[in-house]
């Protein structure tokens, strides 16, 4: 594969704590590699962007984070570090777990000790169910006792000054855009496009991205120096407001870190037309996300001369991660997929960007199933989300699908 002009850019999302994920996309990668199995080293002209959500659901959180934030100090111009709603949402540890719990913290919990809370702020407010043991394990790594104490310590140490956690949310940005691909977290949506909070609305595609970085960058040092507001409020609460869904809601469109690009089942769904079209007059034609499920494999959504991959590996029925190589003209996405029917199979698709000859990544009109692309066995593999965040994959022939309508993956109004 050529590497060096046609994919300059490898992109890796949600690796969640699980090492077998980074190993998996560094194994043969021609752009990325893992030196003595811990040292991430991006080739020679190309650049590594890590789309977010780096710890919670294993038990590896801190080495991913190290090994990142490592990766990011010594090739910084090659290593693009995007936070995730599960790396920002960490940032109120500090406070919680220091005196100042939540509203909604039931009472027995706010009078418990530290331990007690930390588990409740996990299974209740952060979505983290198994966090605390996943921290006690990988810290027993080091052969001595660890205690329940000692877990809630490392949270408050990592967010500390000179703390990993600290550290790599600095550098870590919320938006960033290489040639024609703009990449995000979570999703984009008409009124998250153009508005950087506490500043209103910000035209033109670009400016709007750098005020967004900068209004992160304040705020992380807000954080840093514990400033509050004259009402006593802590100077960074706006990003942690903005990390997380609106009250009431699973989403966040006003955020590019919790907006979806899904429907309320997690399928795959595009921008809308307007927004496509403002993206386009910018010069961007792709759009990368993580943070939303949708298979084993990543999903490319197309729109005539416009592409939306969501490539989030969480959540999914392999351990290894997915692969997403990305150039000016086309993408290329593998990965290890388990189908319905209990077959391993090998998933690989090339696409050019504004190639609609074939049926991939638009959906079946009928039945809703996104047409992913081709697997090894020839066949091609059809995604489906289902009720109860259930998934559907399914490998059909191509002659199946022959005469049936297609249409762009897109929610209903």
């Amino acid at each position: 594969m050529p590497t060096s002009v046609v994919y300059p850019v490898a992109y890796l999302t949600d690796v969640e704590g699980l090492w077998r994920k980074l190993t998996t996309f560094c194994q043969d990668n021609p752009l990325v590699s893992l030196e003595d199995g811990e040292r991430l080293v991006v080739s020679p002209g190309a650049t590594f962007v890590f789309g977010g959500d780096a710890i919670d659901r294993g038990p590896d959180g801190r080495r991913v984070v190290r090994t990142l934030l490592e990766a990011r100090r010594r090739q910084p111009s090659q290593v693009v570090l995007l936070a995730g709603n599960r790396d920002i949402n960490k940032l109120r540890l500090v406070r919680e777990l220091r005196g100042h719990p939540l509203a909604r913290t039931p009472p027995e919990v706010r009078g418990a000790p530290r331990p007690v809370l930390l588990r409740w702020i996990f299974e209740n407010t952060m979505g983290a169910r198994g966090a605390f043991e996943f921290r006690r394990a990988e810290l027993a790594r080091a052969g001595a006792p660890v205690s329940d104490e000692d877990v809630v310590d490392s949270y408050l140490e990592d967010l500390g000054p000179g703390g990993a956690l600290r550290e790599y949310l600095s550098v870590c940005q919320l938006t960033h855009r290489i040639g024609n691909t703009l990449f995000l977290h979570g999703g984009l949506h008409e009124d998250s496009l153009g508005t950087v909070p506490s500043l209103g609305r910000v035209e033109g595609v670009d400016a709007w991205g750098e005020a967004l970085n900068q209004w992160y960058r304040e705020q992380l040092e807000a954080f840093a120096e514990e400033r509050f507001d004259a009402d006593g409020r802590p100077a960074w609460e706006p990003v942690i407001a903005y990390q997380a869904p609106t009250p009431g809601q699973r989403v966040n469109t006003g955020s590019v870190v919790y907006g979806r690009m899904a429907n309320e089942r997690n399928h795959p769904s595009l921008p809308s037309p307007h927004l496509i079209e403002t993206l386009k007059r910018a010069g961007v034609h792709r759009l990368v996300v993580g943070h939303t499920p949708s298979g084993d494999c990543p999903s490319l959504l197309l729109d005539d001369a416009f592409e939306l991959i969501l490539a989030d590996n969480s959540y999914g029925r392999v351990e290894g991660a997915s692969r997403v190589f990305i150039g000016e003209g086309s993408v290329r996405m593998e990965g290890e997929v388990k189908l319905d029917d209990g077959r391993m199979e090998w998933f690989r698709h090339e696409h050019v960007l504004g190639d609609t000859s074939g049926p991939f990544g638009r959906q079946l009109v009928d039945t809703g199933q996104l047409v992913k692309g081709p697997l090894q066995s020839g066949e091609w593999l059809l995604f489906r989300a289902l009720p109860e965040f259930r998934i559907e994959q399914l490998a059909v022939n191509p002659s199946t699908l022959e005469g049936r309508p297609l249409g762009p993956a897109r929610a209903p109004p």
